[in-house]
């Protein structure tokens, strides 16, 4: 592994590409730190350290903390990911949107353009929203206010440094995915949610040293680490899961010349819709217990928000079952077997046995159905382990959203993603990747 970074730093693009990287993700963590003006942080901290805020819990995960510090980067890259996922689903019922996606690279910049229109009007909603919420901040201790000056003067100059911030995040993952090695905005999320990581071991460090001898031991430290590898390795299986259908193609003759007569395989993932299904599916299930907070004095609508707490175990079942139906819902988005057929009977492709068109469509059709009933499962029980850990150990809710959820899926997918293309970069240049030890092969 050791001699596989030194290759890394040997090559001068791929050296280049990854300082390049780094730098961008350091200008990311430095601007998670500078505060909104007018803003008191002291008084934020107070505010958040109390009970009952783990609404703004999952959402400040991936912005690497930067919410609850009420910093310029408080939305992160969440806009642009809103964004881009209103024109994937745009693109599934819109014609217009529909041809752009098969215009090839003049559609893509016109999506990405519009993906960028999108961003920046939900980031002025969104940061209204933010000065607003701050403006209601007050210490529960103290009493003092979070912000000293409100009124529009704060929330002009709110919304125009958090939306100005995200438009400058959203300029630093394109240049990542541009000039830098992996995608931009999912390294983003993937630093921000790393960022947190070394907090949430020593809260539950500094707890596990309170309670010791009282619910907590040595044992069962050593048990929860190793539990956590566990479900490490086995997001890696489902990432990585795959049913391979065979496909070959007719041989044809074009002049002198012949095509075809090759092999290949159509890889199906288990999990094709990745981390999309928990996010539709939080978004979802957040909506009861927002709107039961604005009854307060009703109690048939506080006993119904106590259903739909993050403590209730009718509120884990309901989003289970919610991460499964969404799973399909997405899969059949983005997954088209009559366009994939169609492409393959172009290019004189056909699965063995299978008759060419319709046949083929409802050959994959039938394929993806069946190996996405095991991959939605799996998802929903990743992100409801995180529950079940907080339940029957005595951890700190901010180390038990690691064993699991949207945030440990974003984390190992975004790894392999980028090892992938490191490695493809040193197999490219005649040096072995990850997988082989790191020596260098000879030339020829």
């Amino acid at each position: 592994m050791l001699h596989t970074f030194l290759n890394c730093l040997k090559i001068p693009d791929l050296r280049r590409r990854i300082l390049f990287t780094v730098g961008l993700l350091v200008v990311y963590r430095v601007g998670g730190q500078i505060t909104v003006p007018g803003v008191d942080v002291t008084v934020l901290r107070e505010y958040f350290a109390g009970a009952g805020h783990t609404l703004f819990g999952i959402y400040d995960m991936f912005v690497g903390g930067a919410f609850t510090r009420g910093t310029i980067f408080a939305l992160g890259i969440m806009p642009y990911i809103s964004a881009s996922i209103i024109l994937q689903l745009l693109g599934a019922a819109i014609p217009y949107f529909q041809k752009l996606q098969r215009e090839g690279e003049e559609g893509r910049k016109k999506i990405t353009q519009y993906t960028r229109y999108g961003t920046v009007f939900l980031a002025v909603a969104q940061s209204y929203g933010v000065s607003f919420f701050l403006t209601t901040i007050t210490g529960p201790a103290t009493g003092n206010p979070a912000v000293s000056s409100p009124g529009i003067g704060f929330t002009l100059q709110t919304v125009l440094t958090i939306t100005t911030g995200t438009i400058f995040i959203m300029w630093l993952g394109e240049q990542i995915t541009e000039r830098g090695i992996g995608n931009g905005i999912s390294l983003i999320i993937f630093i921000g949610i790393v960022a947190e990581l070394p907090f949430a071991i020593r809260s539950e460090w500094h707890h596990y040293l309170i309670n010791r001898g009282h619910g907590k031991n040595l044992i069962e430290q050593i048990f929860l680490v190793a539990l956590m590898f566990a479900v490490v390795a086995f997001v890696i299986l489902m990432i990585q899961g795959q049913r391979k259908i065979p496909v070959q193609y007719a041989k044809r003759v074009v002049g002198r010349r012949v095509y075809g007569g090759q092999t290949s395989t159509i890889p199906l993932r288990i999990n094709q819709a990745g981390v999309i299904p928990i996010i539709f599916a939080q978004s979802i299930m957040f909506l009861p217990g927002t709107v039961t907070t604005l009854f307060p004095d009703s109690e048939v609508m506080q006993t119904l928000g106590g259903f739909f707490a993050t403590t209730s175990l009718v509120y884990w079942v309901a989003f289970a079952l919610m991460i499964i139906f969404f799973t399909y819902f997405y899969t059949a988005i983005v997954m088209d077997p009559n366009q994939l057929a169609d492409n393959m009977k172009k290019h004189g492709g056909f699965i063995p046995g299978v008759r060419p068109g319709k046949r083929t469509a409802q050959y994959i059709d039938r394929i993806m159905t069946r190996i996405t009933l095991p991959g939605a499962i799996a998802l929903a029980a990743v992100a409801i382990f995180p529950f079940f850990v907080s339940q029957h150990f005595n951890v700190t809710a901010a180390f038990s959203r690691f064993f699991g959820g949207t945030g440990l899926l974003i984390v190992v997918g975004v790894a392999l993603d980028t090892l992938q293309q490191i490695e493809s970069q040193l197999m490219t240049r005649h040096y072995e990747g990850f997988m082989k030890g790191g020596k260098i092969r000879g030339r020829r």
